[in-house]
């Protein structure tokens, strides 16, 4: 079997660490609400960015090797990516991945990583299974109070949910306004290329057919977004601040139709956003079997929000 990745991969004992990559920025045009988003540099500066972000999930591609070296490519069908993004990474900006290396062949680890320069980027945890103690975010999940004086989010609660609508990832699919490239140009830039990940040499996977790479699941389950229906107060700008990728029974496959449902299953707030915490599920077209879960924090800026702080005023008088 040809193996999935070529990564150079270091083994200091307690830990496996990839190297520096320089991630690549696909989403400068993305749009919604009829504006540019927080990847855009102009956008992104206005709220105190230096540039545009480079999205958080395109990071996760950088683990992969590391997980597949730790768990084989079962981890590939049976394995999640939970992480907290502390700092944003830009353009023209080196990071690594970091896994520590479980003891007595565990399946849970916590994972991190790092700019060039030491700064964190994001920190979480891996696992394959699900027999696993709480992964980060259903840690952090656990420990959260809602926002006090919601305004963004002032008409959504806990528990809402979507119908289940059909989702499918073509090779040369534009994913819309949100994800403005295709799979094969994303294959172009990925940080870690997999013969696996395209139908001219998917063979020689143990599937014997392409598979979505991870950080490409995140665009497959954030296609469509709009059609959830969560009544999220526009015009806002957000951002990923946490996300989960989990794998139940995948991987999931280039060119297979699918269906998803969506439900909040928290609210939060900082001192500058508003964040609504949504659970996607993935099954195959009419059937009960969890093939794969998203569970994301998307911020809302509070700030991006016209007369937010005016708003809140009027609320707590």
């Amino acid at each position: 079997m040809q193996l999935p990745f070529a990564t150079p991969i270091q083994d200091t004992g307690t830990e496996l660490i990839g190297p520096l990559r320089m991630p690549r920025q696909m989403l400068a045009a993305q749009k919604y609400d009829d504006h540019t988003s927080i990847h855009d540099n102009e956008t992104a500066q206005k709220f105190g960015f230096k540039g545009g972000t480079i999205e958080g999930p395109t990071h996760f591609s950088q683990f992969v090797p590391l997980c597949v070296a730790l768990w084989g490519p079962q981890w590939l069908a049976q394995g999640s990516l939970s992480a907290h993004y502390r700092n944003a990474c830009f353009e023209g900006e080196k990071v690594r991945a970091f896994v520590t290396k479980p003891k007595d062949n565990g399946t849970y680890t916590s994972i991190r990583m790092e700019r060039e320069d030491g700064t964190e980027i994001l920190r979480g945890t891996a696992a394959i299974g699900d027999n696993n103690p709480p992964s980060a975010l259903e840690q952090r999940i656990s420990e959260l109070r809602p926002p006090e004086m919601p305004v963004i989010l002032r008409d959504v609660n806990v528990g809402m949910r979507t119908k289940r609508i059909p989702v499918r990832m073509d090779a040369g699919q534009h994913m819309g306004a949100l994800y403005p490239f295709s799979l094969a140009q994303k294959l172009q830039a990925i940080t870690e290329p997999s013969p696996w990940y395209s139908a001219e040499s998917a063979a020689s996977s143990p599937w014997k057919k392409a598979i979505i790479p991870v950080e490409m699941v995140s665009v497959l389950l954030n296609y469509s977004s709009d059609a959830a229906g969560f009544p999220v107060r526009r015009p806002v700008v957000g951002l990923f601040a946490d996300q989960e990728i989990r794998m139940h029974s995948g991987p999931l496959f280039v060119g297979h139709a699918y269906e998803m449902d969506r439900e909040v299953v928290a609210l939060s707030g900082s001192r500058r956003t508003e964040s609504l915490w949504i659970r996607t599920r993935v099954f195959a077209p009419g059937a009960d079997e969890l093939l794969a879960t998203m569970l994301l924090n998307a911020a809302y800026m509070k700030d991006s929000f016209p007369n937010y702080a005016e708003e809140q005023q009027r609320k707590s008088g």
